[in-house]
């Protein structure tokens, strides 16, 4: 095995040429052996034919001394091969140790890039995107839209009454409903649609190729979430305001339509909660 032999290159998955050079390797190490024990085993017959046959006849000197330096030459040859074998052996443990490494610090780099993706895209309490990241989803699926000719929907979320929960029973069961509606919008959403915590208790919802009329599918699914707090099932209420692309209009403005809409719609819900009950 040459020293070029010995360097090992990567493609753009270094993980998958890992394995593959540890297989290519594992049937190396199994032909190298093999070959050994087939090679010393021929050449200690080789050797017994010469040998055994001369000692039983009984040879004149001469013949014994060349049968002597031929038998010599034979055993040579298997230790010289053994010695090879040996050196291929040791070449091959040191590139698996080489690949060992290769697969922690591949290992490695890819939690990092988790890591950095996490906290440069994910919202850490609930797992959803981020605003910096939804904001610039938005922008893009924007251009695709008009590129396209495709509907564009965007749904702004503000859950109800955020701040009393906080207040009565602490900042640990406001952190429990918004894990529990960011884990139903996820069920709620098509995995073409991008889910984000907007900030606070507000979430934005992109849905591509989505149309007003079919934003009903998605706050249909968002109904009767419960949240389990202190042995009391709380109902998660919700406002939502929705608004659809408008042909050549900003991401800025598509969402203050949203955001108008909201609080059109939390407005209503609130005067329509402090009308008494008809008897």
């Amino acid at each position: 095995m040459d020293e070029q032999s010995s360097v090992v290159e990567f493609s753009a998955n270094p993980a998958k040429d890992i394995q593959l050079t540890m297989r290519r390797m594992d049937r190396r190490e199994w032909w190298l052996w093999s070959y050994a024990i087939m090679v010393t085993l021929l050449l200690l017959t080789a050797v017994a034919s010469f040998a055994f046959p001369a000692l039983l006849s009984g040879v004149d000197s001469d013949y014994s001394f060349f049968l002597n330096q031929a038998v010599r030459g034979l055993v040579g040859m298997v230790l010289i091969f053994n010695v090879y074998v040996i050196y291929q052996q040791l070449e091959i443990s040191r590139i698996r140790r080489q690949l060992t490494d290769q697969v922690f610090a591949v290992d490695k780099v890819e939690t990092l890039a988790q890591e950095v993706y996490k906290m440069a895209l994910l919202d850490p309490l609930t797992g959803l995107f981020n605003r910096r990241y939804i904001e610039q989803r938005l922008e893009d699926e924007i251009k695709r839209s008009e590129r396209h000719g495709r509907p564009l929907s965007v749904i702004l979320f503000d859950l109800d009454e955020f701040k009393q929960v906080n207040d009565t029973y602490g900042h640990g069961a406001g952190d429990a409903m918004l894990k529990a509606f960011a884990d139903r919008l996820s069920k709620a959403t098509r995995g073409s649609d991008a889910s984000a915590r907007y900030g606070g208790d507000e979430f934005l919802v992109v849905l591509p190729e989505c149309k007003p009329e079919n934003v009903q599918h998605v706050l249909k699914r968002l109904e009767g979430i419960r949240v389990e707090i202190e042995g009391r099932a709380l109902h998660l209420a919700l406002s939502a305001g929705w608004a659809e692309l408008r042909s050549g209009e900003s991401a800025k403005d598509l969402l203050a339509r949203a955001d108008t809409a909201l609080y059109a719609n939390k407005r209503t819900k609130s005067v329509a909660q402090s009308q008494p009950v008809a008897s």
